[in-house]
């Protein structure tokens, strides 16, 4: 079978690079075919999670603002970003029947906060251009033969039927599927890797871009989980070993240290990152202590930075500061007030004394949140409160690796691509984009665009150069 354009993965990268190729051959006297190959059986499957199924799928940020939240490959992201702006990407969503709202942070979402909504546009964009969507095919093997790509595919179809119900059965009789594989042979001119990095490799990455890349002699720079939880010791009850140091599986179960923490949140602390005893980033926003461990968007931010430390085996704690906005004096100042109302309260009379301290600390922070703050702060007393308060400190004591981090930090570098156009330096003709490069930003909806912009420009110059 044959295409001018192949794009293996179809995802966000992969739909933005069939749409910007088949835009493009529109526009082309001679015109072209293009065809996305997809190892799972429903393309999006990764944008369908994105944001807990809200999907946050761009930041309305101007380049300035938005680069600052880009943490790797600004310079490799940049003529792609400016190709397809973020107020590109909602026009088009638009054209295809989705209304966007933009929320805090300039976080922009589908109006119904359903991901759904996003896949549907994009698939229907990517239909009326005409592109030929084929799914259950996974790539084996890449041949590069000449000017053309050949390409050895194991083609899946999953049928589901209904057998007809037996005569006087009431219940519809259950549904079954019938599985078919076979061998399938590609071959394009034109070939674009969108097939993701390494998180969430249910959904299909699981690492075949790097892999097809080191085919064709292809480096990529070192690969590590980022957006991801980080564990703080004796959060979790069992500790598997594992091939990467520091990743401590999700699935493990919490402690009972842990569990007073699963559900907790704190909103408006600061959030202070030390490697090997320095401080090395310092964030303000929200916190949330997951089944997995510190999260929210200021686990996520620091995240990347404390996982490659403790892969390298590095010292990596935490400090939070519960009163950012409050100094110390000031801060204990109203400890002591609040306490001397609590003793003098006539419904504290005879009340344990712990029950009290408790109640003092429930006005300074979370009440769900107490518990946790004790263990972890055993001897903290009313005149040492304060200092606690603003300085809650926890050693790391590893982080969830791919099956739950949200993106995968590293990848195929500026070295082996060009930024202008995304082909690879080595090889004409083939052209990567998404999550498989060396590109990754912090959360609130800058990877997806980062995937949708760096799609559409490697699927515009490959056509191009048809």
């Amino acid at each position: 079978m044959k295409s001018d354009i192949i794009i293996i993965g179809g995802g966000a990268a992969g739909m933005l690079a069939a749409l910007g190729a088949a835009k493009r051959l529109e526009e082309s006297p001679v015109g072209g075919t293009v065809t996305v190959l997809e190892k799972q059986q429903n393309i999006g499957r990764k944008i369908m999670i994105t944001g807990k199924g809200r999907c946050n799928f761009t930041n309305v940020k101007g380049w300035e603002e938005f680069s600052a939240h880009v943490r790797a490959g600004v310079q490799l992201l940049d003529p792609a970003w400016h190709s397809l702006t973020p107020e590109d990407v909602i026009a088009l969503l638009k054209s295809n029947g989705m209304q966007s709202v933009v929320e805090r942070g300039d976080r922009a979402f589908p109006a119904s906060h359903l991901s759904g909504d996003v896949v549907d546009a994009l698939r229907r964009a990517v239909t009326l251009a005409g592109v030929k969507i084929v799914s259950g095919c996974k790539v084996e093997a890449i041949e590069n033969v000449g000017r053309f790509f050949r390409l050895a595919c194991t083609q899946t179809t999953v049928k589901e039927f209904r057998p007809r119900p037996e005569p006087g059965r009431k219940s519809p009789a259950p549904v079954r599927t019938e599985t078919t594989t076979e061998q399938v042979n590609y071959a394009c001119s034109r070939l674009i890797i969108a097939t993701g990095g390494l998180s969430y490799p249910w959904t299909g990455s699981d690492g075949d871009g790097y892999r097809f890349a080191a085919g064709f002699g292809i480096d990529h720079t070192d690969l590590s989980p980022s957006l991801t939880a980080l564990v703080p010791v004796g959060y979790k009850d069992i500790i598997k070993e594992s091939e990467l140091r520091g990743h401590i599986e999700r699935l493990n179960p919490l402690s009972d240290k842990g569990a007073l923490f699963n559900g907790g949140k704190l909103d408006n602390v600061k959030l202070s990152l030390y490697i090997d005893g320095s401080l090395s980033r310092e964030e303000f926003g929200d916190i949330e202590f997951t089944d997995g461990g510190l999260e929210g968007p200021l686990g996520f931010a620091v995240s990347r930075e404390a996982v490659k430390a403790l892969i390298r085996g590095g010292k990596v704690s935490v400090s939070i500061d519960l009163k950012p906005a409050v100094e110390l004096e000031k801060l204990d100042e109203d400890i002591h007030g609040r306490w001397r109302e609590i003793i003098h309260d006539p419904r504290s009379k005879g009340a344990p004394f712990k029950k009290l301290f408790r109640i003092l600390l429930g006005k300074l922070m979370p009440w769900e949140l107490t518990l946790a703050f004790l263990s972890d702060n055993p001897s903290v007393s009313v005149d040492s409160m304060a200092s606690a308060l603003k300085g809650w400190k926890m050693d790391i004591e590893g982080f969830v690796g791919y099956e739950r981090a949200v993106v995968t930090a590293g990848g195929i570098g500026q070295s082996e691509v060009i930024p202008k156009t995304l082909e690879s330096r080595r090889v004409d003709g083939l052209y990567f984009a998404g999550e498989v490069l060396d590109i990754d930003a912090d959360t609130g909806g800058y990877n997806l665009q980062c995937a949708f912009s760096t799609g559409w420009l490697a699927g515009q110059s490959a056509a191009a150069s048809l």
